[in-house]
């Protein structure tokens, strides 16, 4: 039997080979319990050599931090316009959707000019004045609290005004995408307005980019099944959107 600090030079060598470590794999490496693994990892978690995930370790935090408006759309501002761009495509006929708040799903409000009159429903600012003027857009801004880091409303108001209305399309932008927890974002304020809004519609469109996978927001906000499309980057691996397709769900790389 290994001693403890033998499993933890193991564990670590593992962590080299592909960034995270299962702890099944790793009981039947070592030939020793699940809840003895599970206290290895918490320990060298405790040193800041990996973070603990769901089933596991890895060395990248799983977790989304939240972070300005301001400071999020210079990051992977590229991807960011082109999933925009490609997300736009999936509007046709629809004359009603929703756009939720975020740096990426703004990037589809700047690329919108349809041919016809549609209906865009919205609880970010910075949408609605992308969109305030713009010809064959009529705009519906969800009210409530707008909050400084998202620039975006949420609570009692908005969640009353969607009980009331439909949608044929909901664009939404996420903090994290995990196979097991499924969709997230970063603040609980707006979680039960996302979640709001995912039952509005008859589809859901996510905006990600390949940083937003193998990441847990504080807050979950759907299932993965819930989910129709989602259009990311070239970035995102193979591995992942051969996952997604497995469970239904039409990937988009733009």
């Amino acid at each position: 039997m290994k001693t403890i600090t033998e499993r933890h030079q193991l564990i670590l060598q593992e962590l080299k080979k592909t960034g995270i470590v299962n702890i099944l794999e790793l009981s039947d490496l070592m030939q020793v319990s699940g809840v003895t693994i599970r206290k290895d990892l918490k320990i060298l978690e405790d040193k800041g050599l990996l973070y603990r995930t769901h089933g596991g370790g890895s060395l990248h935090n799983p977790y989304a931090i939240e972070r300005p408006i301001n400071e999020k759309q210079f990051i992977n501002a590229e991807e960011k316009q082109r999933i925009g761009k490609a997300a736009a495509e999936l509007i046709l006929q629809n004359d009603s959707i929703m756009i939720g708040s975020g740096t990426t799903v703004f990037e589809l409000a700047r690329t919108l000019y349809p041919a016809k009159q549609i209906t865009v429903i919205t609880p970010a600012l910075k949408v609605a004045l992308e969109l305030s003027n713009r010809p064959n857009v009529e705009v519906l801004q969800l009210g409530g609290l707008i909050r400084q880091n998202s620039s975006s409303v949420a609570g009692f108001y908005a969640e009353y005004i969607l009980a009331n209305i439909s949608c044929g399309i909901l664009f939404i932008g996420v903090d994290g995408i995990d196979p097991d927890f499924g969709l997230s974002i970063s603040n609980l304020t707006e979680a039960g307005l996302n979640q709001k809004m995912i039952s509005t519609a008859q589809s859901v469109v996510v905006l990600a980019d390949h940083t937003k996978f193998g990441k847990r927001g504080i807050a979950k906000i759907c299932e993965l099944d819930q989910v129709h499309y989602i259009v990311t980057d070239q970035q995102t691996s193979a591995d992942t959107v051969k996952s997604l397709e497995e469970r239904g769900i039409k990937v988009i790389i733009a």
